[in-house]
């Protein structure tokens, strides 16, 4: 758990570093977040019982999106923390 937090803090420091880079990211979430909104009213013909603009369904689906990223960065990277490295070396 005191990787997360490390981890956390070397992204928040390097956010601070480059303010530029964090404008552009924020701008970036924010443009997302509109055209999402937008563009579920697209969908809203195929929904069944539940608003296109549900926040309860957006903060679900927005959760869920994250967990399955991740876990796709995790696991493999957990499993490469695994192997011996002079193995992996020699093995090429």
């Amino acid at each position: 758990m005191s990787n997360l937090f490390r981890d956390l803090r070397y992204g928040a420091r390097a956010l601070a570093k480059s303010p530029r880079f964090t404008l552009v990211a924020i701008a970036c979430l924010a443009l997302g977040l509109i055209a999402a909104y937008y563009l579920s009213r697209v969908l809203g013909s195929l929904l069944y019982q539940v608003s296109a603009t549900d926040p309860l369904t957006f903060v679900m689906v927005s959760l869920m999106l994250v967990t399955v990223a991740v876990l796709a960065c995790f696991l493999p990277a957990r499993r490469a923390t695994r192997v011996d490295p002079m193995v992996a070396l020699r093995h090429e």
